[in-house]
């Protein structure tokens, strides 16, 4: 069957859009200029969410089990450490993985394309999109392979070509915002001494630098901010920053595998969809290293956007939908560009504002407030991404408990049940927590949409559900509808207003 859907770069936010479109029956191409999977990347944090994803396609185990937990965060100023952050199940009950998981980009890419090969689909290396043009039909694109020409058709486009997306530009779109002035570097390096399995970061006036566990090669990652006298030089090697790095993280790198330097950027595209084209990733969004959030981020567009485009392709939801993306995904970008801007300029700033940070907030006030549960709850809930709702979303309605349509379905688990069991479907589900009415069953066989009833537990009045409410999740994972009272009429209403064909109609 001819591919319905192009995409346009096999970094993380690529591959990840594929294995989901895959999942749901999807004929698809995806395409890279690259010769292969990266070397030399820089992202690693991988959060609770993310992972909760992937959880959803049978995959999470494994990328824990590739990965390093990091179990607490090193800070340090002038070679000396001023603060230590437990990371540890920092998120217990709050999600599966209640850590920060550290798994580098480049063995994270390699793992998703064995996945898509597994399910039949070779990632097209080699191969760029020259061009392309749209109309009512979907787009037309022109590829280059080894110098030939050919042409493309599908319905959508997908670019998840990066921070110079090809898509981005043939669309015309604005990436307002700016470059960070420092020029940053990342290494693959050998320590000696026992093995690092933490996260150590340094701070100071115009220098940052972090360390973090790979535990494929039994190195560490470097990450940092290039000194000043080696910024405009025609080449640069580790040699340039070893002086200033190893000082400062109290280490001696024995061996280096490689080095590289690139330039950080904070944009956000003008929009995220032009008809039948859409971008995603670096390609719509690109932020400083505070908080690790990049790479995340693109994933997250990737599952939002995933299940979307399916079910319009299957005639399972109103082509309106598609809307919902860039409504959903851009203001999150927008304020995650903000924050980690701020973030960031703060901890490495000069004069009394950047000493004030460093010196009394970092490692004083930070320690103290997260010493407290409540705290550590709502740093986790930032950090891993769980806190991140689509509230105002046009295809998110009503409330009951505390949840709202729109927000991450909260988790239950006990000796009785995992709530997020059922999520493994990938597809609309109702969820009722205590006693689900016979109207309530009745509309929902009568739509085909899948009932799961479970009991109210301890676990269960922990969260903000509310007993004998239901709750209609998106394939997501996001809550959809909150029926508080079991309303009557509400469910068929609300699948009438998005043109919703479930899985068992």
């Amino acid at each position: 069957m001819p591919a319905q859907v192009l995409i346009a770069g096999a970094g993380p936010t690529g591959l990840m859009l594929a294995l989901r479109l895959a999942r749901h029956g999807i004929p698809l191409r995806i395409i890279d200029k690259a010769s292969g999977p990266g070397q030399a990347s820089r992202a690693m944090a991988v959060h609770a969410r993310t992972l909760e994803f992937y959880r959803q396609m049978g995959l999470a185990d494994e990328i824990v089990a590739h990965g390093v937990r990091i179990e607490a965060l090193h800070m340090r100023e002038r070679g000396q450490e001023i603060a230590r952050l437990p990371l540890k199940d920092m998120g217990a009950g709050l999600s599966p993985y209640p850590f920060v998981l550290a798994y580098p980009q480049d063995d994270h890419e390699r793992f998703l394309v064995s996945q898509l090969k597994q399910a039949g689909i070779e990632v097209e290396w080699n191969t760029a999109l020259s061009s392309f043009s749209q109309d009512e039909q979907g787009i037309h694109a022109l590829l280059e392979r080894d110098g030939a020409e050919r042409y493309c058709d599908a319905r959508f486009v997908c670019g998840c070509d990066g921070a110079h997306s090809r898509v981005r530009e043939v669309l015309q779109l604005d990436f307002p915002g700016g470059t960070y002035a420092h020029l940053y570097y990342v290494a693959d390096v050998k320590i000696s001494g026992p093995p690092n399995t933490e996260l150590q970061i340094h701070i100071g006036e115009q220098t940052f630098a972090l360390m973090l566990p790979v535990r494929s090669s039994g190195m560490q990652r470097l990450i940092g901010i290039m000194p000043a006298s080696a910024d405009h030089a025609a080449q640069h090697s580790y040699a340039d920053v070893r002086p200033i790095v190893e000082p400062l993280l109290g280490i001696h790198v024995e061996d280096v595998n490689w080095f590289s330097t690139y330039r950080v950027h904070h944009r956000v595209a003008q929009q995220f969809r032009v008809g039948h084209a859409f971008i995603l990733g670096d390609a719509a969004h690109v932020h400083s290293p505070a908080g690790g959030q990049g790479m995340n981020t693109g994933l997250g567009d990737a599952v939002n956007l995933s299940w979307k485009i399916a079910q319009v392709l299957q005639g399972r939801i109103a082509p309106a939908a598609l809307n919902s993306y860039e409504e959903e995904r851009i203001a999150f970008a927008r304020m995650l560009v903000a924050t980690t801007d701020r973030v960031f300029q703060a901890a490495v700033a000069s004069g009394a504002a950047g000493r004030l940070v460093r010196h009394w907030l970092l490692p004083h006030v930070l320690p103290f407030v997260t010493g407290f549960a409540a705290a550590r709850r709502a740093m986790f809930k930032s950090l891993s991404q769980v806190r991140l709702n689509y509230e105002d979303s046009v295809l998110s309605s009503g409330r009951a408990g505390d949840v709202l349509g729109g927000d991450r379905l909260p988790w239950v688990h006990d000796a009785q049940y995992d709530n997020f069991d059922p999520l493994r479907s990938m597809d609309w589900q109702l969820h009722v927590y205590g006693v689900c009415s016979a109207g309530l069953a009745a509309e929902a066989q009568a739509l085909g949409l899948p009932v799961h009833c479970m009991p109210w537990t301890a676990q269960a009045a922990a969260t903000d559900l509310l007993r004998d409410a239901a709750y209609l999740i998106r394939p997501d994972g996001y809550v959809a509808l909150c029926l508080p009272r079991q309303e009557s009429g509400s469910l068929p209403d609300y699948a009438a207003r998005h043109g919703l064909r479930f899985a068992g109609a």
